[in-house]
This record gives structure tokens, sequence and C-alpha cells, in this order.
């Protein structure tokens, strides 16, 4: 996998987080910068972990269905994308709760599993690919932490209806990434 296949492959993960500190921004009352790196930091650690935790699922089922990996890889990716765009397009806005200058460590916590379980299941999929996942899951991380941190601020000043808009771009994403692997292994572009 390029460099620029993991840096598109972490931005796309981290759009889930992206939407839902959106609507945590939307929903508090002028965060603290402090809330914002701690949320970004939260949801950061979390996504760079789950997809490691996923690599190691995948990398033990790899021997038994290597020939089929760029399916499994694509399936999975595309599986995941369509099901992102599905919530974003069926997510409400939510609606801004009393006034609250932070969020709770364990919703916190809850809010980042949850939106790294597709994380999970991309790391499954990068088990059958030459990825670095080191490397990976600290580009993930990364990426997370800064567009977590990015969607609290924005979430003031936007409302949690353009969270939406940013899970449907990420599923979008997924999708090309998977379709790219598959093309790449069927040798359709030479």
């Amino acid at each position: 996998m390029s460099f620029y296949a993991v840096i598109i492959l972490a931005f796309g993960m981290s759009m889930d987080a992206f939407a839902a500190a959106i609507g945590k921004g939307a929903s508090l009352h002028r965060p603290p910068f402090k809330e914002v790196l701690r949320t970004g930091l939260i949801f950061g650690v979390i996504e760079a972990i789950t997809p490691v935790i996923g690599w190691g699922i995948g990398l033990a089922a790899s021997q038994f269905i290597m020939n089929w990996d760029h399916w499994v890889a694509f399936t999975l990716l595309f599986v995941l994308g369509a099901r992102m765009i599905v919530e974003g397009i069926r997510k409400e806005a939510d609606k801004p709760q009393e006034a609250q200058r932070s969020h709770g460590f364990w919703l916190l916590v809850t809010t980042a599993i949850a939106t790294s379980l597709d994380a999970m299941a991309v790391g499954v999929g990068l088990a059958f690919l030459q990825v670095n996942i080191v490397v990976t899951a600290l580009a993930i991380g990364a990426a997370t932490t800064v567009m977590a941190a990015s969607g609290m601020l924005l979430g003031r000043f936007l409302g949690a209806k353009i969270g939406k808009w940013a899970e449907i771009l990420g599923g979008v994403v997924l999708i090309g990434i998977g379709s790219s692997i598959l093309v790449e292994h069927l040798g359709l572009l030479n």
C-alpha cells in the first residue's frame, strides 16, 4: 500500500469520528481547548488500536483465504463504506442539549469505540495486503485525533447537520479504496 493510500485510508477512517465530534461540539457551549484536545486524543488512540486488533484477526485467518484476499479486502471496505453512507443518510441532526462545556470520559470512550469498529474490520482486510500495520495504525490514529478535534471546533459553529455529510464522504472513500485494491489485484488497468 502506497504512502498516499495510507493517508487517504487514515482520513477516510477518521470521517465517522469527525462526524461524531461535530455532533459533540455542537452540543457543548463553547468547548475549551482542553476538551477539544481530550476528545481528539480519546478518539485517536482508540481508532489506532482497533485496526491492529483487526489485523491480528485477519493475519490468523489469512492462510485459509490467501487466494481471495483482494476480494475479502474489497468486500469489507465496500460493506463498511456502504454502511457509513447509509448511516450518514439516515442520521438526523442531534438537537443541542443543555449548555455544558465537556462530555464525560466514558461517554467519549463509548462513542470512540462505536465509531472505530469499522477500523477493526478494515484491519482484518489489511492483513491480506502488504502493509506496515504500525505505520498505518499510527496514521489512522493521528488523522482521527486531528479530525475529531477539528470536528469539535467546527461543531460549535456549524451545528450537527454537517456531520452526516462527513460520514457519507468517509463511506465513499472506503468504497474507492476497496475498488482500487480489487482493480490492482485483478490487473484491470494493465
